[in-house]
């Protein structure tokens, strides 16, 4: 019986959050639809806030939205932009994409709602004064305000307190601006230019999700709080809030947040911050909206009679009583978001009821603008209840039908789609203008909330059911077969007539020896003549060696040559291709691809980081082991060196003695078993003569305390402020003297953090030639341990090398090399 439960459960959350342009689900089970009747009936709203993806309570969540039948939102302040990424190496903007699409799988599977604010995840801060020297408060404090007023929340939950200190500074700092925003959102002398779009709205209470870490919460006399039983099974689902949960935090794959139910009951305490006392509940004394509404108990007895009279196993015969429901609020002309959300429902319940499919498809996944594809709109009714399909518009275009569908029966229709050249690409709209001090550059006030883009392109479908019409906005998308998963279906994407990308994120120039790099030009539908220029060098710096053109590919190549004329250090250039009529064209396109999520595609501008550096390097073979995914290996083929990355086989003293330097990757001591099992031959090798460097480890799921050849411990130490000083002992190891020597200025320009997860306890066979600290703090002298063992050298390092290297930063790129070049003769 169990497994039958879970099956609709199974079913029911890959509908429960669906977005409302999706209309090619299977007919839905009666459990189904009757759980979202529920909801459309309660009228109770939640705003959850915190600072960061993976931040949310999702258990709590999940019970208040499918418990409480409470329309539930998260307030994410970032997009996780500075964190890590356990499955690729994306980072920074890419990154907060992938996690951006994982809340939203997140929300679908626990049934809340996502929103963001246009804060950026600059990485670990360890108290909010720290944090708000970073971020505009008052910008985002409007954010906040915006969202409390648009979604109108009955109660806030905030995840942290306001005590500073006791986690990261951005989870305070969240913390901080909602209980500001709580009042704020209020005064209408706050913010007064959101009024045009919302009204004032004051919460009746704002709430801490109170909890002790590692430790049961115990509720402390004087504080008034409610528990919720969140670990409850829900017989109409058939599973737990717990297990609802898992599988939320289960989406969070980037973060390795990977998550198993605990079996038995579970409470989620909620502890009064600010707002009126209660007695029981923490929604006491808040109206049913359905109250404060024109012919509202109307529609309260119509949803109460749907509900009372629901028929589970002859679906269609609730229809008469669901389109009472539409009637009633097609009546209403709303302002505010629930009602809006109301009318969306009961369409979309209409539509589960029947088992109406609507698909409208792109021959490709991709178009450039500029140019002509074919579409095709397929509608499928297996209910016996007549859908009179009346019309599909589409660019502006009318395709009349006045065709009724009913008994499977499936109408068909192909179009042509020309996209106009002044269409918009489909760029993330967060990304389409330069951020500036932390905070991403939205210039359309109704965009800030929004997890992710509209649809590229829509068309609107007009069908009558029993005299009631319908108007759906139907997607443009791509849908394919794959061998292995089935039916895929991803999201049409608009791209640029012209597009710019380089070989190499960065171009180095090194003792003034020339570097050669491509710049590739690929067209939409023709060549356009042109010329390659590159912004930000002089003309003296640079020149085109070579010039090919592919007519087939329809693509321009351009071989490159850099000179010694440009400063040293890092510049940042720009490739344009300039167009015969004087069009500037500087972007690229990248494509993010994991089956966890929707296939994401940006346009980053054509930049490339120009490093001239006075480096000494020697020809070297180096072996690389990934760990959890980063991009060291593609740096150091930039400086010239060969590298072979160990994916597979054997990590034996013998295979690995081909190599001069052997580098381990970010976090291989938690992720890769290879390395572990294989940890003797490692050390091995080094003994041998062999030079070997370890980056970073964390202290979650450490597969192993042995990381060296002498012991020392990984701690949570980290130095977070980019800028904290250093102390440098020049003296206490050759790698800080040559073969490029270093100075203080080499730790100038680094960025987001120093480093992280710190050594400590080390055996005093180790040096460490480097102290730093943050603000207020002690200095830690664990980011770098250098060692001599046998005829070989071994590094251990804490030091954020896979966010330095990447992003050129020149010091940081001399210190590695030195660390490579330690034990070459």
């Amino acid at each position: 019986m169990k497994l039958k439960y879970l099956s609709l459960f199974i079913v029911f959350f890959l509908l429960l959050n669906v977005p409302t342009w999706s209309y090619e689900q299977p007919r839905y089970p009666s459990s189904t639809i009757y759980h979202q009747l529920l909801k459309l009936r309660e009228t109770k709203r939640v705003l959850y806030i915190a600072a960061h993806p993976d931040d949310e309570n999702t258990r709590l969540i999940a019970y208040l939205g499918n418990h409480v039948h409470a329309e539930v939102g998260y307030l994410s302040l970032t997009r996780g932009d500075g964190g890590q990424n356990l499955i690729g190496k994306e980072l920074g903007v890419e990154l907060g994409m992938i996690r951006t699409q994982e809340l939203l799988r997140a929300r679908e599977t626990d049934g809340g709602q996502q929103f963001f604010s246009r804060a950026i995840d600059f990485g670990y801060s360890k108290n909010p004064d720290e944090t708000l020297n970073n971020w505009d408060k008052e910008k985002l404090l409007a954010d906040v305000v915006w969202m409390i007023r648009n979604f109108q929340p009955d109660i806030i939950i905030n995840r942290f307190n306001t005590t500073p200190g006791v986690t990261h500074g951005h989870h305070t700092t969240s913390a901080i601006l909602s209980l500001e925003a709580f009042k704020a959102a209020a005064d209408p002398t706050v913010f007064p230019d959101q009024l045009d779009m919302v009204e004032p709205w004051q919460a009746k209470r704002v709430f801490w999700n109170a909890y002790n870490w590692r430790a049961p919460y115990q509720p402390e006399e004087g504080k008034l709080y409610h528990a919720f039983e969140t670990g409850a099974y829900d017989d109409l689902l058939g599973v737990t809030y717990a297990q609802i949960a898992a599988d939320s935090r289960t989406m969070h794959k980037s973060q390795g947040f990977g998550s198993t139910a605990p079996y038995g009951g579970a409470v989620d305490f909620i502890e009064l911050v600010d707002g009126a006392r209660f007695e029981e509940s923490p929604f006491e004394g808040i109206p049913n909206r359905w109250d404060e509404v024109n012919n509202g108990q109307a529609i309260q007895d119509a949803l109460d009679e749907a509900v009372s009279q629901f028929d589970f196993v002859h679906l269609e015969n609730n229809l008469p009583r669901f389109l009472v429901v539409k009637q009633l609020l097609g009546k209403l002309a709303p302002s505010e978001k629930w009602l809006k959300e109301k009318q969306q429902q009961i369409d979309d319940l209409i539509i589960e009821l029947l088992g109406l499919k609507v698909d409208f498809t792109a021959a490709q996944q991709e178009a450039y603008l500029g140019e002509e594809i074919e579409g095709t709109l397929v509608v499928n009714n297996p209910s016996s209840i007549n859908v009179k399909v009346q019309e599909f518009t589409v660019m502006g275009t009318s395709h009349s039908f006045d065709k009724a569908v009913n008994d499977n029966a499936v109408l068909r229709d192909g179009m042509a789609l020309e996209f106009a050249p002044t269409m918009m690409v489909s760029q993330p709209y967060w990304i389409e203008n330069p951020p500036q001090n932390n905070l991403y550059q939205v210039k359309d006030q109704e965009k800030i909330g929004k997890p992710f883009n509209d649809p590229t392109f829509n068309g609107r479908l007009k069908f009558q059911i029993e005299g009631e019409e319908f108007n759906i906005e139907v997607p443009l998308k791509y849908k394919y077969n794959d061998p292995v998963d089935g039916e895929v279906n991803q999201p049409f994407v608009l791209l640029p007539p012209v597009q710019v990308s380089i070989d190499h994120d960065q171009v180095y120039v090194l003792s003034d020896k020339a570097a050669e790099f491509s710049v590739k030009v690929s067209f939409g539908t023709e060549i356009l003549p042109g010329d390659l220029q590159l912004q930000g060098l002089k003309e003296s710096a640079y020149k085109v060696l070579e010039s090919t053109v592919n007519e087939a590919k329809k693509e321009k190549t351009y071989r490159l040559s850099v000179n010694g004329d440009t400063k040293i250090g890092k510049t940042v250039v720009t490739a344009q291709y300039i167009t015969a009529d004087g069009n500037v064209y500087e972007e690229g396109v990248k494509h993010i691809d994991y089956k966890h999520i929707p296939a994401l595609t940006y346009f980053p501008k054509a930049n490339f980081d120009l490093i001239k550096l006075n480096l000494k390097t020697t020809a070297q073979n180096i072996g690389y082991i990934p760990g959890a995914g980063d991009d060291v290996p593609e740096v150091l083929r930039n400086l010239g060196y060969a590298v072979t990355e160990l994916e597979t086989g054997s990590l034996d003293a013998g295979r690995l003695g081909q190599f001069s330097t052997v580098i381990v990757g970010i976090r291989a001591f938690n992720v890769n078993q290879q390395v572990v099992d294989q940890f003797d031959q490692l050390m091995k090798y080094v003994e041998n003569g062999g030079n070997l460097i370890l980056q970073y480890n964390t202290t979650a799921s450490l597969k192993t305390d042995r990381l060296g050849p002498y012991p020392f411990d990984i701690t949570r130490k980290r130095v977070a402020v980019e800028r904290a000083p250093v102390e440098v002992d020049f003296d206490a190891h050759p790698a800080l003297q040559g073969p490029n020597a270093i100075t203080m200025e080499d730790f100038d320009g680094w960025i987001q953090e120093r480093g992280l997860y710190f050594t400590d306890n080390w055996d005093e066979h180790y040096v460490t030639p480097l102290s730093m600290h943050d603000p207020g703090e002690s200095a830690s002298e664990g980011s770098l341990l250098l060692a001599n063992y046998g005829k070989g050298t071994y590094t251990y390092s804490g030091i954020s090398w896979f966010r330095l290297l990447p992003a050129g930063v020149p010091g940081a790129i001399k210190l590695f090399v030195n660390l490579i070049e330690q034990n070459h003769e």
